[in-house]
């Protein structure tokens, strides 16, 4: 195992086999394999149903990888409760799939803005949804992460977009099986300060996630300070994954080079 995965003070780390590895393996089973001999404690993928679940559950146990997370599938709009129906299918159908591949944890976003819809209504319906969709995660074990995702860059009219945002509707929802996704890319992004945004709040976050910013590729190659992020993430008590959901720009594995340097572990 690559010594810096190790490092007194390190925090395991996870790659998107999504991106990573995706140039030097076609197949995801391979990337899987590749990220384990890389070093790395786990992988995580976006979408499930197009993924060949019986070689990736095959990879994922031959290796002893982390499948840290995936989301649920079909996206899902959580700011109205239209359709919560049909919201509530797509999460049943994403546990049994997170069951059957070992998955820790399933993640949504709050999906677009709705026009002439005030803040206050679109937020009382992602906690209304969040609440009806955390029993059916809890049930089998599972976390549900909710994720803030920039509007200035990648995704302009989503709802939820600043992680104190993010935070006050995980308060809200009161759900231990419902948590915060950090996107430090992200938060980046919105030109955000971890130092103001998180507060004391660290315990409400469930897994971070990284790229650097801007161009979202490895980090190292940007201009964020990951060890500062890094202290005050571990100050608070966060002692989970950091998910690397970059770009490479490069081979795979010397972005994972830089990537550790830039970490400092």
């Amino acid at each position: 195992m690559n010594a810096a995965t190790t490092a007194p003070g390190a925090l395991p780390i996870a790659a998107c086999i999504e991106w990573i590895f995706k140039d030097e393996h076609p197949e995801f089973a391979d990337r899987v394999r590749a990220a384990a001999a890389a070093g790395l404690a786990g992988v995580e993928v976006h979408m499930w149903r197009a993924k060949p679940e019986a070689e990736l559950r095959r990879a994922l146990d031959a290796t002893g990888m982390v499948l840290t997370s995936m989301l649920v599938e079909p996206r899902v709009q959580l700011v109205t409760t239209e359709g919560q129906d049909t919201l509530l299918q797509s999460v049943r159908e994403s546990t049994a799939a997170a069951r059957r591949l070992g998955a820790r944890a399933l993640v949504v976003a709050s999906g677009m803005g709705i026009a002439g819809v005030s803040d206050a209504v679109q937020r009382a319906a992602i906690v209304a949804n969040l609440k009806a969709m955390a029993p059916i995660c809890e049930d089998s074990g599972l976390t549900l992460l909710f994720e803030p995702v920039n509007t200035l860059v990648d995704h302009p009219g989503v709802f939820t977009d600043r992680t104190p945002q993010g935070l006050d509707i995980i308060e809200e929802t009161g759900r231990p099986g419902v948590r915060l996704l950090y996107d430090i890319y992200h938060s980046a992004a919105m030109r955000e300060r971890p130092e103001d945004v998180l507060g004391r709040r660290v315990h409400l976050i469930g897994h971070v996630q990284a790229a650097d910013h801007p161009g979202r590729n490895q980090p190292g190659s940007g201009g964020i300070d990951f060890p500062h992020y890094f202290r005050l993430l571990r100050d608070q008590g966060y002692r989970g994954f950091v998910g690397l959901e970059y770009r490479p720009a490069g081979p795979s594995l010397a972005s994972l080079a830089q990537t550790h340097k830039a970490f400092g572990f």
